[in-house]
């Protein structure tokens, strides 16, 4: 690791001691002047205790805020100009931080560990990301390899830009790859085979599945707001359609609900239209305060 850019690894954690033990010890032996920063979210077990064994930072919450709380927590405390975030559960290999951390080199902002189709937890969980990465990608314009990776590596000063933003819960990988590719910082993802976790897995597949899927709908509407309204104002504008020649043929008159629904096309529209302004504008802002920082 090179000294003039040091790396801190942060690990959101709850309840996690049966894996936090082999994947510390491997860490402090593969990056032994790396900043390891746990942040105890919460957890009963004895969690603390083994950080204190290894010698690694511990931040620890009082009760669970979440693991998107969690990372945000350690983002923040973290002194390394590199973070690198990975899960406490054992899933990832710490082998493949270099493979991150060379994507960084190479003039990217953030490197994804995408996983393969087989290293999903189960075959419903695999379906749901892939919808979530077409989706993604076509909010963002960019292929979107593996949205909900907890696995990553990014240039601290780049990541707290997007702290206010980063939800409590499991989906804050959405947004902030979301809130990267829109804002035109370089993205890598690597190939990695993620491994089976032992114990129980925090994530309740349909409540944190809807929760995704608005993640994703509230960074389309903050940073591509046409990309939502303009397909939606198409289809009350063709409904509007559609009915206006059903009636012309079948009444021989326009009616009000065809003039409804091409009011709300508009309105859709224009609504949109000025969303997409407010953004241009926010990003104006934000662009001229970055640029002011020493």
């Amino acid at each position: 690791m090179n000294s003039g850019n040091p790396l801190s690894i942060i690990l959101p954690a709850r309840n996690e001691a049966i894996n936090l033990r082999p994947l510390l010890g491997k860490l402090t032996e593969r990056f032994p002047e790396a900043e390891i920063v746990v942040v105890n979210d919460g957890s009963t077990d004895e969690t603390v205790e083994i950080c204190r064994s290894f010698g690694v930072r511990v931040v620890t919450h009082p009760y669970s805020l979440g693991n998107g709380a969690a990372v945000k927590a350690g983002a923040r405390v973290a002194r390394g100009e590199t973070l690198v975030f990975l899960d406490a559960d054992g899933q990832h290999d710490p082998a493949d931080i270099p493979r991150l951390l060379a994507k960084l080199e190479e003039g990217h902002d953030m490197a994804v560990g995408a996983r393969h189709d087989h290293s999903q937890a189960s075959w419903g969980r695999g379906v749901a990301n892939r919808i979530y990465n077409r989706l993604a990608s076509w909010m963002t314009n960019y292929p979107v390899l593996d949205l909900t990776s907890g696995f990553r590596a990014v240039r601290a000063g780049r990541f707290r830009e997007f702290l206010y933003l980063l939800p409590n819960g499991f989906s804050y990988p959405t947004t902030i790859t979301m809130a990267f590719f829109r804002s035109g910082y370089p993205v890598a993802y690597v190939p990695i085979v993620a491994g089976r976790r032992e114990g129980k897995s925090h994530i309740q597949p349909l409540q944190d599945g809807v929760r995704f899927l608005l993640i994703i709908f509230k960074i389309g509407t903050l940073y591509s707001p046409l990309k939502l309204f303009f397909p939606v104002s198409l289809g009350f504008f063709l409904i509007g359609l559609v009915y206006y020649v059903h009636t012309y043929v079948v009444e021989h008159r326009f009616t009000n609900m065809g003039t409804l629904l091409f009011s709300i096309a508009v309105v859709v529209f224009l609504m949109g239209l000025v969303s997409e302004q407010i953004t241009s504008l926010f990003y104006q802002q934000s662009g001229s305060t970055t640029e002011r920082q020493p």
